[in-house]
């Protein structure tokens, strides 16, 4: 099996030597590094990684816009975007640029190694070991505003109701025993919402849900 390719963003050197001894394993490798949001898209360019790890806070071009360049120039790349614990403000704007998740910067090096997995194979970084950081980080920010949906937007009462646990933090395996189905009808239900709403993984599906004021974070 190929190996994950990763490209690491960060203006810090030690964070991103840090990073690749974390990452470079087994089943990933580390392809290159960028210490500025404009030097990751150049090299995002020029190397085409699976998974870039973007730091929020560089000079030059931030990561929030790096983000948003990379994600529509290349749409089948992910991106993790990569804070601490003073900025959380920042993870809401990194996930509207086309984040698929996020990650703290003290997180434990096998959780970030999970992450990355986890994000490679569409799943984003909603596991319950990272979901309640994210819901925290929304709940601090400013409410988005509602955006309605269009006729055949509008999700099936069980889509609603799987939406509505994903958003408390469930796992498949928790959403599927609450609903008393199997975990590939959960599945299925958010693989049908990616598809009607155009998204490409279960971040983007829950920030989309609150901008529909299907889900609220209160």
């Amino acid at each position: 099996m190929a190996k994950i390719r990763v490209l690491i963003a960060d203006d810090e050197m030690l964070v991103r030597r840090a990073l690749s001894i974390f990452l470079e394993n087994e089943e990933m490798t580390v392809v290159g590094n960028a210490e500025n949001g404009l030097d990751a898209v150049e090299k995002t360019r020029a190397l085409q990684p699976d998974v870039v790890v973007m730091d929020l806070q560089m000079p030059t071009m931030n990561g929030v816009e790096a983000i948003a360049r990379i994600t529509t120039q290349w749409p089948q790349i992910r991106v993790i975007a990569v804070t601490t614990f003073g900025t959380t403000d920042a993870v809401l704007p990194a996930l509207r640029a086309g984040a698929s998740g996020y990650l703290l910067k003290d997180t434990d090096p096998d959780d970030i190694v999970a992450a990355v997995r986890g994000i490679h194979a569409g799943n984003g970084v909603l596991s319950p070991q990272v979901t309640g950081k994210l819901i925290a980080s929304i709940k601090g920010a400013p409410q988005p505003e509602v955006r309605g949906l269009a006729e055949h937007e509008e999700p099936t009462d069980r889509e609603r109701e799987t939406l509505e646990m994903l958003a408390t933090g469930k796992s498949n395996a928790e959403i599927a025993r609450a609903m008393n189905v199997s975990e590939g009808t959960v599945k299925a239900h958010l693989s049908s919402l990616m598809s009607k709403w155009n998204v490409r993984d279960r971040v983007q599906l829950l920030i989309r849900a609150a901008r529909a004021g299907l889900v609220s974070f209160e």
